[in-house]
């Protein structure tokens, strides 16, 4: 059911100064975002190192959805959202459970969520959602095309990048004798 932990939500007053804190300081790469007319807020992916994603949605007006939520404060973790492989499978499940939970967006094939309430869920509110993980992330942080890895030399072995089924690549660094002991396992399996 759950694929992963696919990121991390702040609800932020300042979106500017809450994107500069996280790219500049630790250099978030930004990736999709948008914003929801009917909800009144604005949402933007970061990739942060390799693997790990961080979203970041602020109100874009009065009568935001997160108004609430931001009221007193300048921010906080608003959600967590769990990547699942069939949205359908995750309701039956939760309903077996007796979990409550509410629907969200369903944009067909693209993204379809449905959310647990803290109250339901020791604290924290819970996103389920089915997605190709790639779709949402900057080209700069993926491979393109059907790729699944790539190897660059370095100056003391190699770089190999591998795409991660999460989307997304994670990259390892080798130097000549790790590099010599992979090629070696390899031939040994085939």
């Amino acid at each position: 059911m759950i694929l992963r932990i696919d990121h991390v939500s702040l609800a932020v007053n300042d979106f500017e100064k809450a994107k500069g804190f996280f790219s500049e300081i630790f250099g978030a790469v930004p990736g999709s975002n948008g914003s929801d007319d009917d909800k009144k807020f604005f949402w933007e992916i970061f990739s942060v190192g390799d693997l790990s994603r961080l979203e970041i949605i602020a109100p874009t007006g009065k009568g935001s959805f997160i108004d609430k939520f931001l009221e007193g404060r300048n921010g906080g973790v608003h959600h967590i959202t769990f990547q699942v492989d069939d949205i359908e499978k995750t309701r039956e499940l939760l309903q077996t459970r007796n979990i409550p939970f509410f629907e969200g967006k369903d944009y067909g094939g693209v993204w379809k969520e449905i959310f647990v309430h803290p109250r339901d869920a020791f604290g924290v509110l819970i996103q389920f959602a089915e997605f190709n993980a790639d779709d949402w992330l900057s080209k700069d942080v993926k491979f393109s095309g059907n790729r699944k890895f790539v190897v660059e030399k370095t100056a003391d072995g190699c770089r190999i990048g591998f795409r991660h089924p999460g989307g997304g690549k994670v990259n390892l660094n080798l130097n000549s004798d790790e590099m010599e002991e992979l090629v070696s396992s390899i031939r040994n399996i085939t």
